[in-house]
C-alpha cells in the first residue's frame, strides 16, 4: 500500500495573527461568510475583525447537523460567498468544513479554543439534534488555511487546553500502533515518516512545556512555552 499523508493548505499561529485575517484571506476568494458560535459574535469578532470587509456573519445554532450544515449552505449560495470561516470550538469548525466540501470552495478555520484536533483536518462528526453521534463525514480536501491566534486561546477557559493536550498526546500512540501494525490511516494509505515523527514531536512537546502552557492559560498570558504548547493541539 502507497504512504499518504494530507495537510492543511496552510498554518499560520501568533499572538494578534487575527488582525491579518482579511489579507491572509484575499488570495483565496473576494466575499466570505463567517460561521460563528454566539460568544465568538459577541466578543471576539467585535474586539479582533472590525478590518473584515464584504462578510455575512452566521450564528451557529450549537450542533453540527445536516439540517444546520443545510443552512449554512443555503446562505453561502445566497450571499454568493467563495470562502467560509470558521471560528469557534469543534462543532463549529465541522459544520463550516462539510457546508464550504458541499459548496466546493475553500474553507478557513480560526480556532477559538484548542480542545480538538477539528481545525486542520478533512474529516467532521454529524449528530442529532440531541447531540448523539450521527456520523464521520469526510471532506475532499483539508482546509485552506489555520489561522491560530495565540491570545484569543489564551483566554479561554483552561479545560480546553487541558482537554486539547490529553487529545494531542495520545496521538503518538495511535501512530505508533498504526506503524507497528501497517494499518491504513483515513486517507487509504500507510502513515509517512514525517505524520509519524511530528506525532512523536507533538509528545515530546507537551511532556516538556504542557505544565508551564497551563499555568500561562491560567494567567491569561501568552508565553514561548505556551505557543509551543498550542502548537501542537
Amino acid at each position: 500500500m502507497i504512504k499518504k499523508t494530507i495537510f492543511p493548505g496552510q498554518y499560520i499561529q501568533g499572538s494578534g495573527i487575527i488582525n491579518q485575517l482579511p489579507e491572509i484571506i484575499s488570495p483565496i476568494g473576494k466575499k466570505a461568510v463567517i460561521l460563528a458560535s454566539s460568544s465568538v459574535k459577541n466578543k471576539i469578532i467585535p474586539q479582533y475583525c472590525q478590518k473584515i470587509q464584504n462578510v455575512e456573519t452566521v450564528l451557529f445554532n450549537g450542533e453540527c447537523t445536516n439540517q444546520e450544515i443545510e443552512r449554512v449552505l443555503s446562505i453561502i449560495k445566497q450571499t454568493k460567498s467563495d470562502i467560509v470561516i470558521a471560528m469557534g470550538g469543534g462543532k463549529v469548525i465541522d459544520t463550516a468544513k462539510i457546508s464550504a466540501d458541499r459548496a466546493n470552495i475553500p474553507v478557513v478555520v480560526v480556532p477559538t479554543i484548542a480542545s480538538t484536533d477539528a481545525p486542520c483536518s478533512a474529516c467532521a462528526v454529524t449528530y442529532t439534534h440531541e447531540g448523539i453521534f450521527e456520523s464521520v463525514q469526510y471532506q475532499l480536501r483539508n482546509p485552506a488555511i489555520v489561522l491560530v491566534d495565540t491570545r484569543i486561546i489564551a483566554n479561554s477557559p483552561v479545560r480546553f487546553l487541558v482537554s486539547g493536550m490529553g487529545d494531542a498526546l495520545a496521538t503518538w500512540f495511535e501512530a505508533k500502533s498504526c506503524v507497528t501494525t501497517q494499518s491504513p490511516n483515513e486517507c487509504r494509505g500507510l502513515s509517512t515518516l514525517a505524520a509519524y515523527r511530528i506525532a512523536g514531536l507533538c509528545y515530546e512537546t507537551l511532556l516538556e512545556f504542557g505544565e508551564a502552557a497551563k499555568i500561562a492559560n491560567e494567567n491569561r498570558i501568552v508565553t514561548p512555552a505556551y505557543a509551543k504548547a498550542a502548537g501542537t493541539l
